[in-house]
């Protein structure tokens, strides 16, 4: 079964290091879920969420690992969800679906990434910079096809110099050749990940370009847990600003870096933000609450 155990979760402190939010080869990570939490160790992480777009597929591995290093794995997944106004990410904690109707849409997730993917394409194709979609899927191998698969196939079709480039340029939500997701709502999401024995966060909402609180309303009525305070693109004033309405409205508090990469120009170290006493202990007991309630 998909799960952390109820006794290495209870086991936590709060002073433990952690990190709640990364990505590994499942979907557009740098490391495999065995690898990512190799590294974790090394880095003296104790407590690592796998939170990749759209897919569990990489919680099999990542769980045995952590079990044979002495780390804490959270089988996580991070939703792309839609508003009319943009997307919203949820990310998910604990989630083990024990029923196959759930199974089965969150496998649909993949899908939709496809179709999405297709209709980028289009649009790079009539903006004069063609990329095939056999050769993003190669790219993209067993992982959950994204953006940054399409920006590498660009870069090895000279269309632009760099993944970066090929984001500032086309890929960007705002720019040409974007694509909004064929997705959940944010609502949906949170109904999902609770279907599947989790709980819901919503994941750096600075970054949400829409009425953030008309979203956040919404998701709050379906039971929405908690929110992203600490994210590397938040301003301290954010941080603040998202804690208050967290503390508020009795929501959880976390964060974590999105690391994908330890390539990138702009990426944090795996670990590198730092929660407030309390958090963690806070996150995991309801974590197991959500695993004793679902189970």
């Amino acid at each position: 079964m998909l799960s952390v155990s109820s006794a290495a979760l209870a086991g936590a402190e709060s002073h433990t290091r952690a990190e709640l939010h990364c990505h590994t080869t499942a979907s557009d990570g740098y490391y495999a879920p065995a690898e990512l939490v190799r590294v974790a160790r090394l880095r003296d992480l104790r407590v690592i969420a796998i939170t990749d777009h759209d897919t569990i597929d990489g919680h099999a591995e990542a769980l045995a690992a952590g079990a044979a290093q002495g780390v804490t794995v959270i089988p996580g997944i991070e939703i792309s969800s839609l508003s009319p106004e943009g997307e919203v990410h949820v990310l998910g904690y604990g989630v083990r679906p024990t029923d196959e109707a759930t199974r089965q849409q969150i496998a649909g997730l993949r899908s939709s990434r496809e179709s999405r993917a297709r209709r980028i394409l289009a649009n790079l194709e009539r903006l004069g910079k063609p990329v095939q979609f056999e050769r993003v899927k190669e790219l993209a191998g067993d992982a959950m096809l994204g953006r940054p698969h399409i920006a590498a196939a660009m870069v090895e079709a000279g269309h632009v110099q760099t993944k970066q480039q090929a984001f500032d340029e086309y890929l960007a939500e705002g720019k040409p050749a974007f694509a909004p997701n064929d997705a959940l709502s944010p609502a949906q999401a949170v109904d999902l990940i609770h279907h599947a024995g989790g709980v819901a966060v919503m994941a750096h909402p600075a970054l949400y370009k829409g009425d953030l609180m008309a979203v956040f309303e919404d998701m709050l009525a379906h039971g929405l847990d908690g929110i992203e305070v600490y994210y590397p693109l938040h301003t301290r004033e954010q941080c603040e600003a998202f804690a208050a309405l967290a503390r508020k409205h009795n929501l959880l508090i976390t964060g974590g870096s999105d690391f994908h990469s330890p390539l990138g120009d702009t990426e944090l170290a795996l670990g590198s933000i730092q929660l407030p006493p309390g958090a963690l202990d806070a996150l995991l007991s309801r974590v197991t609450a959500a695993r004793t309630l679902s189970a």
